[in-house]
């Protein structure tokens, strides 16, 4: 367990003790990932992304919070105990290999007795090598060690990387992979520091060489915060200040760029990457990174203080249904109404407000989709992870220079009605889509799923029967509702609490109309009953007890029995 009182230390600045206490914590943890020797000898850059992810674990069941630096200080330390570690371990084994190799002694030579020198331990003797423990007091003196050193390679990174940068030439620098690259990183680092007469130890000079191949490659300053598997969002307002969102709470980083070309430079990497542009003439894109994560980014004129970078990071985790019940954003019984919905092919409709996790709920949902089903997904910025094989991934497109060529989502929708789908999933309505989703679901295409914005379930099939509008088609106001009705069979509503927890807070179902209004009845809604000591909301997912309307369509599947247990 990690002391109390180490996360307020960390919070009001006492971040030596805090690295110091929680280093000493986490070691054994961290000796123990890696006592497998094949484990121990992986490349340096494996040591530390494996420890980074098990150091974002532990703060976040253990509820500490360390500030960016301090998490660092943390992570280079714990890296370089394994990596000394390590190196020790390839000694002995390099000592094993050469004395295998080594001729036996002629039979006829006379074996003299060793010389008092000839029996004193070498250098590569196992008990010599091993990393002698690291005494408590130490860790506080070795973690304000690590705090200097980041100093010293900032300060060294902002005088050599012009004058590094200078000598590439990027032309081949691209066709290179990352390994050869930092190798001729490397050199050219060696070179500048001499010639500017800066002294680096061999430990600061890689570190040197990571910070600028981020710079280069990666998305500089940002990447120690998507490589923090506890953050879910981070928020670059302008060069100087970047939020992150750390179990439902927004927190200010000490993450800074240089200015707001550095920004740019970064937004502008990122939309290239997925074939689309931010310039004065389009100051706003979507775009998602490679690992599916989803950007926003809105530039001078629109943004005044600066380029703004919204990134909802795709969790590495996956996140279940069954996950959900565990964290109680869910309850079992309402995990299993949800699962047998997916699985009897109803057509969801997932609701809720920005951040709510929507998005998550729908890959969670999706799950249940059978193998044997052909899918396709439509996007604006694709970011939905389906597990099943015979998935088909579409994306819009934004004009070109001269306004040309835009693909909209409805185009996209149209276009996959063509393609012989199981299911569609619509990655969220916003316009004039909804009408061809609300045909696609009317015409034998059952079992799709789309999420839109609403704060209520009622107000989700109000703003639909709105979007329907958009689309510049003349129908009445009970005809578009009649086939709403008919094409919704579930709603989910999810909200993110006071809390920093999402909760699904409604199952509603859509049962038929009634003259010119839209029937529904709830099966489970969330009700609020207070809150505990440590500011978590407390409440009971209540069920109605109603028998849904849909039991038929699962009786077809043979899910009956479960769904009318689960809803007593």
């Amino acid at each position: 367990m990690i002391p109390e009182g180490a996360q307020g230390q960390a919070a009001n600045g006492n971040g030596g003790d805090a690295v110091s206490r929680i280093a000493a914590e986490l070691r054994p943890i961290v000796n123990e990932r890696f006592a497998d020797k094949d484990r121990l000898l992986l490349p340096r850059q494996a040591l530390a992304v494996e420890i980074s992810g098990i150091v974002g674990r532990e703060l976040e069941e253990r509820g500490a919070t360390l500030n960016i630096l301090e998490r660092r200080s943390l992570i280079a330390l714990l890296v370089a105990e394994i990596a000394a570690k390590a190196e020790a371990e390839r000694r002995i084994v390099e000592s094993q290999a050469t004395e295998a190799l080594a001729e036996a002694p002629a039979p006829s030579r006379t074996a003299e007795p060793a010389s008092p020198r000839s029996q004193a331990p070498t250098a590569d003797t196992p008990s010599q090598l091993a990393p002698a423990p690291v005494a408590t007091h130490q860790v506080g003196a070795r973690a304000k060690q690590v705090s200097s050193a980041r100093n010293t390679i900032e300060s060294a990174k902002n005088r050599i990387q012009p004058l590094v940068v200078d000598r590439i030439d990027l032309s081949t620098a691209v066709k290179l992979d990352r390994a050869q690259l930092t190798h001729q990183i490397a050199e050219l680092v060696s070179e500048v520091l001499v010639e500017q007469r800066i002294r680096l130890n061999q430990r600061e000079q890689r570190d040197l060489v990571e910070i600028l191949l981020d710079d280069m490659l990666g998305l500089g300053p940002l990447e120690p915060l998507l490589a923090d598997e506890s953050v879910t969002d981070i928020m670059v307002n302008g060069p100087k200040q970047v939020y992150i969102e750390r179990h439902g709470k927004l927190q200010l980083t000490d993450v800074k760029f240089r200015d707001n070309q550095h920004v740019m430079n970064i937004a502008t990497r990122i939309v290239s990457q997925v074939g689309r542009r931010v310039d004065e003439s389009v100051p706003l894109c979507d775009a998602r990174l490679m690992d599916g994560s989803r950007v926003n980014i809105i530039i001078p004129p629109l943004a005044i203080d600066g380029a703004s970078i919204s990134i909802r990071k795709f969790s590495k985790k996956g996140i279940t249904l069954d996950v959900m019940a565990r964290q109680r954003n869910i309850t079992d019984p309402l995990a299993t109404v949800l699962k047998i919905a997916s699985r009897a092919k109803l057509n969801i409709l997932i609701s809720g407000g920005t951040g709510s996790g929507k998005t998550t709920l729908l890959n969670a949902m999706s799950q249940l989709i059978d193998n044997g089903e052909r899918i396709v997904t439509i996007e604006d910025a694709a970011e939905l992870q389906l597990q099943q094989p015979h998935v088909v991934r579409l994306e819009t497109r934004p004009p070109n220079l001269e306004g040309e060529g835009e693909i909209t989502m409805r185009d996209l929708v149209k276009n996959a009605l063509r393609m012989r789908p199981d299911r569609i999933i619509l990655g969220e309505v916003r316009s004039s889509e909804a009408v061809d989703m609300l045909q696609a679901m009317n015409t034998g295409h059952e079992g799709s799923m789309c999420t839109i914005h609403a704060n209520r379930p009622r107000e989700a099939l109000t703003r639909l029967e709105n979007m329907v509008g958009m689309a510049g088609i003349s129908l009445p106001g009970k005809a578009v509702r009649t086939q709403i009705a008919a094409a919704i069979d579930v709603i989910v509503q999810v909200s993110r609490m006071r809390d920093g927890v999402r909760r699904i807070t409604h199952v509603v179902e859509v049962v038929g109309m009634e003259g010119d209004v839209i029937i529904t009845q709830d099966l489970f809604v969330y009700e609020f009953e207070g809150e505990d000591s440590d500011g978590k909301l407390r409440g009971t997912f209540k069920s109605s007890g109603l028998r849904p309307h849909f039991t038929p369509k699962a009786a077809y599947f043979g899910l009956d029995r479960p769904l009318l247990e689960a809803m007593t």
